[in-house]
């Protein structure tokens, strides 16, 4: 699974994510896209299971990964009283805003890359629609 292979501090705050996507918002290397519609955390093992439906539906195709979970998550033990500090690293995730583009996929036809991107929907736990790059 993705994580960082070193961070400055390991726990972080959780933050506010306000405004839309200002970089990260147009489909740059493939084809299509998979771009987000709201804000959320996309965990690590949700990219990863985005990345494997994907490449399971259509293997031919080029997948580029354009979110990185930076953000840990910490969690405290079941059953455990209050105070004490903050619990330990629990997983990581990707703040995503609305705009931006999760995947993309290259090197195959629009149907085939429609199915693997519908495949890749289905696993997220945000709402994305599917966009096609701007041809100059």
């Amino acid at each position: 699974m993705l994580m960082p292979k070193r961070v400055k501090y390991r726990k972080s705050q959780r933050g506010k994510v306000k405004g839309d996507a200002t970089r990260g918002n147009s489909v740059s290397f493939g084809d299509y896209g998979l771009q987000s519609t709201e804000w959320a955390w996309l965990a690590a093992r949700s990219i990863e299971a985005g990345r494997v439906a994907a490449l399971r539906e259509a293997p031919e195709a080029k997948l580029w990964i354009r979110v990185f979970p930076h953000k840990s998550v910490t969690r405290k033990p079941q059953e455990v009283r209050m105070g004490s500090g903050k619990g330990e690293v629990d997983r990581w995730v990707a703040v995503i805003r609305p705009g931006t583009i999760l995947f993309e996929v290259g090197g195959v036809d629009a149907i085939t890359a429609r199915r693997a991107l519908n495949r890749m929907a289905h696993k997220m736990p945000v709402k994305v629609r599917m966009v096609a790059r701007k041809h100059l």
